[in-house]
């Protein structure tokens, strides 16, 4: 079954725009080192750009629901291309300060909390719900090509042949990307009965909704936990990795294993869609925690570089596993009305522990060691395994069968 040009659309808006990202981000630390040597400064660049999920995310989800999705997409992306458009402009000029970067990174964020939750609310519209399987497959294929295999070194290259095109090129591809965008078919605001109501109070309907469904709130909270070992095993594991550490790796030989995260994922794109159907969700979802462990304790007993890139990679299929099962559960049983202020609730709740985890990765580091730091990020991810106590099959069959009787 074809998934449509509306579909195809997306995908190539998502492509561009993940090609943008990906070379920003390599982009924007090149730039920021060019301005300061301070550490704690150049850190705080990436805290302006992540902080609008934690103070933006139900309000970008309450909009979500409020107006055409598509639209706030496509105004989003040309947001995008003036921002790096005048700072392409202003690094050209040598003009560009670490206020205009904190500036910079600070509204990018914000665009980023309105178009990510827009466009996972987007996608159910487009694509038969039976098909999001295989619709959240591809775009994840997509996205891993282009923002990781594509972008970065793509903006290293361009970086070293000029630093303000490395920022012109992510603001021509976010205007493309508003051009495939344009070309979808349709409107997309939530339909909406009764009177008109607060912001407010639809963020408030929204958290109750995340917070009262059996399946989707020990989701979130397992994705909660989840992260937080993630963010604590990765604020150290460059100290393993790279010497004088245990695997005594070069920067370059650094990046080179991060790359295996990349590969594992992209393998997951392709395998997610057969091991839902042969397994079922709950068992998918179990697969990956358990690959997730492997992932993260493997530094714990070896630090064969072959190993341990090994063990990435299968980390990096258990993060697409669980990624493309969750994300078309929570869009097929989230009525449309409230799937914008859902994903937004359940991104903060999952993502919101990520800074507590690089805080107790490093205490754990600190005081036990990196390998202790490891394990326990690793018992804590197979702890999770507890969650499917609540979240069953069975379970996972009476949401489906009550939106479906809803319409």
């Amino acid at each position: 079954m074809t998934l449509g040009r509306n579909f195809h659309r997306a995908l190539a808006a998502s492509g561009f725009a993940n090609l943008a990202d990906g070379v920003f981000q390599v982009a924007l630390p090149l730039l920021a080192v060019k301005l300061t040597r301070s550490p704690l400064l150049i850190a705080g660049v990436t805290v302006a750009a992540r902080i609008p999920w934690l103070l933006m995310s139900l309000v970008a989800g309450a909009l979500a629901d409020r107006l055409d999705r598509r639209q706030t997409m496509i105004r989003v992306n040309l947001v995008r291309t003036v921002l790096l458009g005048g700072l392409a402009a202003a690094v050209a000029a040598d003009m560009a300060t670490l206020a205009m970067l904190y500036a910079v990174a600070l509204l990018l964020g914000i665009a980023e909390t309105l178009f990510d939750t827009s466009a996972q609310s987007l996608l159910p519209a487009i694509v038969p719900r039976d098909q999001l399987t295989r619709a959240n497959s591809r775009l994840y294929a997509v996205e891993l090509v282009a923002n990781v295999f594509i972008g970065p070194p793509l903006g290293g290259l361009l970086a070293a042949v000029a630093l303000a095109a490395a920022f012109g090129l992510p603001a021509a591809a976010y205007l493309v990307g508003a051009g495939c965008l344009a070309l979808i078919a349709g409107s997309f605001r939530p339909a909406h009965q009764g009177p008109p109501t607060r912001l407010r109070d639809e963020i408030a309907e929204g958290v109750r909704f995340l917070w009262g469904h059996p399946v989707l709130r020990p989701l979130a909270f397992m994705l909660g936990v989840g992260n937080m070992a993630y963010a604590a095993y990765g604020a150290v594991f460059v100290l393993f990795a790279v010497a004088p550490g245990p695997m005594r790796l070069s920067e370059a030989g650094f990046g080179t294993l991060t790359a295996a995260i990349g590969l594992g994922a992209l393998a997951g794109t392709w395998l997610a869609a057969p091991a839902e159907r042969r397994l079922g969700r709950v068992r998918t979802l179990a697969v990956s925690l358990v690959l997730s462990a492997v992932s993260l304790v493997a530094p714990a007993t070896t630090a064969n570089p072959l190993l341990v890139g090994a063990s990435m990679a299968a980390g990096g299929v258990a993060v697409v596993l669980w990624n493309v099962v969750t994300v078309s559960l929570r869009q097929r049983i989230t009525p449309d009305r409230l799937l914008g202020r859902l994903n937004a609730g359940y991104r903060l709740v999952g993502w919101g522990s990520m800074p507590l985890g690089a805080l107790l990765g490093g205490v754990a580091a600190e005081v036990l060691g990196l390998r202790a730091a490891f394990a326990l990020a690793a018992a804590a991810e197979l702890a999770l395994l507890a969650g499917f106590r609540f979240v069953t099959e069975e379970g996972i069959r009476r949401s489906e069968a009550a939106v479906a009787s809803t319409g």
